[in-house]
């Protein structure tokens, strides 16, 4: 094929090409980001040739078959995947360094080499090293082979070789072709790779999974394309500080989007939490002002977490608003709520608010939980111990219904809680379980009275 050598300027943070070197991204903003690279294109007969492919078939005579997914074994990583993998499907997950990417795949591909063969191709790594986190994470299938290899080219042509079940991409940001003149991690070769792993996936029919690196920001290294190539994008959080690990899926084309799995981080390795809320809350306070239990819903599981708040005198003009596992400006317009429509002087008073065990809530629902420990707090009166609260608040100081509330008090009554207070909204046609009371909010003024 004739081919022909291009030379082109591209943003290594959102992928903008540029025929020269400019200073600034004109779409993403960032300054310097523009890195010189060349690509292999084809032309004249031989580009238009390589152009022929599939033909337009009717919808009715199109075919599928009712593929059973494939269960790793791993309830927590099958929940968040939709209930299991599916034949074919490109699944990339991202995070950050040391959180355990490579643990979390090494352990579910132990248990899927026993539904066929598995390569897993380690481009950082020597199969020494994988060797050792094998036997220390007690990885010992059969059908389990290990590639040391940084060419796509060659991996390529292992697969086809080997012809395994899975595949194991770790990581794509250090694989290059030689169809792009760039460096390894690049936008240009991140996008090809993935781009032939894509086809390699869909033509055999081979579940891929891809580990990739995150930026300074949270997201994932590379052009944004990747994760709209992907079928199934997963992010992995926790904090260096805590033992507990999150994987949550933002994209899912074979499943629902927002599912969690809950990971403990021991000496053997990833554990799953099958009930997390009882973790969460295994070494709350008693009796302790600031302390509030609010059901949040990840997905189709509800999750009850302790928000703490700490509302003191500020020694300086300007008072300080930290916030640890929820959004900053959120809370800074709670604050401003619970001031004009509750009450409340905290114009000279320094807040901090925490989400205890290192989880990240964002969802509207908390807004409720998040006054409520405010004003205990500040209050210096500790909330009933066996007392939950949900809701979302409008700068008006209303409390609006949120989604699924059967879910939440359902499973706040499975642990032992024996009232909840919700939006009025959420009151009508909603049954109450057994041994609990439920007491509608119209206001926040109403909330502090039924709390206080």
């Amino acid at each position: 094929m004739a081919v022909r050598t291009k030379t082109v300027f591209a943003c290594q943070q959102c992928g903008s090409q540029s025929p020269k070197w400019q200073g600034r991204c004109p779409d993403c903003g960032e300054w310097n980001s523009f890195v010189e690279e060349r690509q292999l294109v084809a032309k004249g007969k031989a580009q238009r040739a390589a152009t022929k492919g599939a033909v337009p078939q009717r919808l009715a005579e199109v075919t599928i078959s009712d593929e059973d997914r494939i269960r790793c074994g791993m309830p927590e990583f099958d929940r968040v995947l939709g209930g299991g993998v599916v034949p074919g499907s490109l699944i990339l997950i991202g995070g950050d360094p040391g959180i355990g990417k490579s643990t979390l795949l090494l352990q579910a591909v132990d248990r899927l080499a026993g539904h066929g063969t598995a390569l897993y191709v380690t481009a950082e790594e020597s199969t020494r090293q994988v060797k050792l986190r094998a036997e220390r994470l007690g990885v010992k299938a059969d059908d389990l082979f290990l590639l040391a290899e940084t060419s796509l080219e060659t991996i390529l042509q292992r697969v086809r070789e080997e012809r395994p079940a899975f595949l194991v991409i770790d990581s794509i940001q250090t694989i290059f072709t030689q169809m792009v003149e760039s460096a390894p991690g690049s936008v240009s070769q991140v996008r090809e790779c993935a781009g032939q792993l894509m086809q390699l996936a869909k033509g055999e029919s081979i579940p891929t999974f891809l580990v990739g690196h995150v930026t300074k920001d949270g997201a994932i290294a590379g052009p944004r394309m990747l994760e709209h190539m992907v079928d199934t994008v997963l992010y992995f959080e926790g904090d260096a500080g805590h033992p507990y690990r999150i994987l949550r899926a933002v994209k899912n084309r074979f499943g629902s989007t927002n599912e969690i799995g809950v990971f403990e981080m021991l000496e053997p390795g990833l554990v799953e939490v099958p009930n997390p809320s009882e973790i969460f809350l295994a070494e709350r306070p008693d009796g302790a002002a600031g302390s509030a239990v609010i059901p949040s819903l990840e997905g189709s599981r509800p999750i009850l977490i302790e928000l703490q708040a700490l509302v003191s005198g500020t020694a300086y003009g300007n008072p300080r608003r930290t916030t640890m596992g929820i959004d900053h400006n959120r809370v800074s317009l709670l604050v401003a709520v619970l001031e004009k429509k509750g009450g409340l002087s905290l114009l000279n008073q320094d807040i901090f608010l925490n989400v205890a065990g290192g989880v990240r809530v964002a969802e509207p629902a908390v807004d409720l939980g998040v006054l409520a420990a405010i004003a205990s707090s500040h209050l210096d009166r500790p909330l009933d111990e066996r007392t939950i609260l949900f809701g979302e608040v409008g700068l008006a100081g209303e409390v609006r219904a949120v989604s699924r509330p059967e879910l939440r008090i359902k499973e706040a009554a499975r642990l032992g809680f024996n009232r909840c207070l919700l939006p009025a909204g959420n009151m009508k046609n909603l049954e109450t379980p057994d041994g609990i009371n439920l007491h509608g909010v119209r206001h926040v003024e109403q909330l502090l009275d039924e709390l206080f």
